[in-house]
């Protein structure tokens, strides 16, 4: 399968790297010529602009980080979409908006492509592993199309329904996440006032029915999280945002209980 790959971070350049071991022809682009290094010995291809990675590929797979960064390399004149033929898929790997995810489909049904919402958990050392949770959104047949290239750096990938379903179930993972590291942090807190040695609580919660990921997160940072507040607050404090619009505009409660430990967490971890 020809597969073309936008996004090559932290978390993309791994599932890029999967994708080519996977035994499929890649072709990647970067705005940064930085992001294309790591593909220098490869026979890995790099497109000059997103038109032309979308007219080499069948499947184009997309992890930029928002709304904006998405829509921009699908939309611009040498974007994605003007370059895909019909009958191409792309996969959004980012974790944005549903809404944006349907109106993007709308625009890329208009030349034949579909467009189906990946957004993917766990981080850049399980994508090397090919252990990532990929959820998925959207008809039937597209996402058959594409799991060749999800299951190169994805197990479990889990088709959730149509399409913004993945973006849903992305943002409900990362909010009860973002709760679960405040009564993580107040845990740890707890356990050194009754003057415990947290880091042997860290290994009763990595073993007991108390614990949780968020746990071994911040037991992870020695805990002292504030390093994290660089990169996790903003885009845990973007998702809870989306999350609650998401919420909002579909006449569902946000559960109160969940949303203020989600504050906490953002006001604990502290502004980048």
């Amino acid at each position: 399968m020809r597969v073309g790959f936008i996004g090559l971070g932290s978390q993309g350049a791994p599932m890029a790297q999967r994708i080519a071991l996977g035994g499929h022809s890649l072709t990647i682009w970067a705005r940064r010529e930085a992001s294309l290094e790591p593909f220098g010995k490869t026979a890995v291809s790099v497109a000059s602009t997103p038109s032309q990675l979308g007219a080499e590929s069948d499947v184009v797979g997309i992890c930029v980080v928002n709304d904006d960064d998405v829509e921009n390399v699908l939309l611009r004149p040498d974007g994605v979409i003007a370059g895909m033929t019909a009958g191409g898929v792309i996969a959004i790997h980012s974790t944005i908006r549903p809404d944006t995810c349907l109106r993007l489909a709308d625009a890329a049904a208009a030349h034949g492509v579909a467009i189906v919402d990946a957004p993917v958990s766990g981080g850049g050392p399980a994508a090397a592993e090919r252990r990532l949770l990929v959820m998925v959104g959207g008809a039937e047949a597209d996402v058959a199309r594409c799991r060749p290239m999800f299951e190169t750096f994805g197990n479990p990938v889990i088709h959730l329904g149509p399409l913004g379903t993945g973006q849903i179930a992305k943002l409900l993972n990362n909010f009860v996440f973002t709760a679960q590291l405040a009564a993580a942090l107040d845990t740890y807190a707890f356990a050194g006032a009754l003057g415990m040695d947290r880091a042997a609580v860290a290994r009763v919660l990595a073993n007991g029915s108390g614990g949780s990921r968020a746990a071994g997160f911040i037991a992870a940072t020695n805990f002292d999280p504030t390093g994290l507040s660089r990169v996790a607050v903003p885009l845990l404090r973007k998702d809870l945002g989306i999350m609650l619009e998401v919420a909002r505009d579909r006449s569902a409660e946000a559960p109160a209980s969940l949303v203020d430990l989600a504050d906490r967490a953002l006001a604990l971890l502290g502004e980048p």
